[in-house]
């Protein structure tokens, strides 16, 4: 399948961002103290995640993305600035004092994760009602939007959000998190992975079962169509003109970690360039598979999708 020219098509990511970083070190002995390891970090690493990590992928696919999201006053809101100033992303990070920004600091040892510490604090009201300001004014210049929650707080009119992107006209793609997904209602298609779908839905038994309880929710929620990353099972979409199912890439899995980040931009970029349901649950499917071969929070190039995709 070849892929398309995706220059044209225009996106706003708004959600969760944060910084996430990776030491890496050599592990050559167990620590006196406790039994852990020691790690002599060699090595330091930045990179954008979360929703940054959705609008670096957009963008090194070619396609024009905006992305909206609140940052602390901190070093690790001006890194996480500094980063995507040069990713050709049109960046608005509103800035709350009151908050840090949320910081992932992973740990690497002789090529494995070790370790993984979180700092994070929920936005204030006054900057989120600011961010949802700026997402009215930002509609008219999107042909589809992304909501990529991770729970962070960053995302608490996401229905709001939803109505008004949906009543524009524009496609709304929902990166999920946790066991509630009323506040999605209404958006044009969510892609939970299979640990999120079961938190929601219960267990599933066979495929038949699955189709009916992912059925089942996408009419509940009113949602167009409902997509199930499912890891080495590859990925479902639950659809009204029918299911579609797509088997995992067969490569080696280095890293699991922005997998999700990867599958939704490219998801949106395809739908937002015109193509179908098929093609472009297909070209995610295989971005998720370029993806999954690199370590830590990565990105897939137009060339490497394309490439793969022949």
């Amino acid at each position: 399948m070849p892929l398309p020219d995706l220059s044209a098509s225009r996106l706003l990511v708004v959600g969760d961002v944060m910084l996430d970083r990776y030491w890496f070190g050599d592990v050559a002995r167990i620590s006196p103290e406790a039994p852990v390891a020691v790690v002599k970090v060699q090595r330091c690493e930045e990179r954008p995640g979360g929703a940054a990590n959705v609008a670096r992928n957009i963008a090194s696919l070619g396609a024009r993305v905006g992305l909206l999201s609140v940052v602390g006053d901190d070093e690790a809101g001006r890194s996480l600035l500094a980063l995507l100033a040069a990713s050709g992303i049109d960046v608005s990070l509103h800035v709350d004092a009151a908050i840090s920004t949320t910081v992932k600091l992973r740990v690497i040892g002789r090529q494995q994760q070790l370790l993984r510490i979180d700092f994070e604090t929920s936005p204030s009201h006054e900057v989120l009602r600011a961010k949802l300001h700026e997402f009215k004014t930002r509609l008219a210049d999107c042909d589809a939007v992304i909501l990529s929650d991770y729970g962070k707080g960053g995302l608490t009119h996401i229905g709001e959000m939803i109505r008004l992107a949906r009543d524009a006209g524009k496609k709304v793609l929902v990166d999920p998190k946790g066991d509630d997904f009323s506040k999605y209602a209404g958006a044009t298609v969510v892609t939970p992975n299979r640990a999120e779908l079961r938190a929601v839905v219960g267990r599933w038994h066979d495929e038949a079962e699955l189709a009916r309880k992912a059925e089942a929710l996408r009419g509940d929620l009113g949602l167009e169509a409902l997509l199930v990353t499912r890891s080495e099972e590859g990925m479902s979409l639950f659809h009204a003109g029918g299911a579609w199912h797509e088997t995992a890439v067969a490569r080696e899995v280095f890293d699991v970690s922005g997998a999700g980040d990867t599958v939704i931009a490219s998801l949106a970029v395809m739908l937002a360039g015109g193509a179908s349901w098929g093609e472009a649950v297909h070209a995610a499917n295989v971005a998720a598979g370029v993806v999954v071969g690199k370590l830590g929070t990565a990105v897939v190039s137009r060339d490497e999708l394309a490439a793969a995709l022949m």
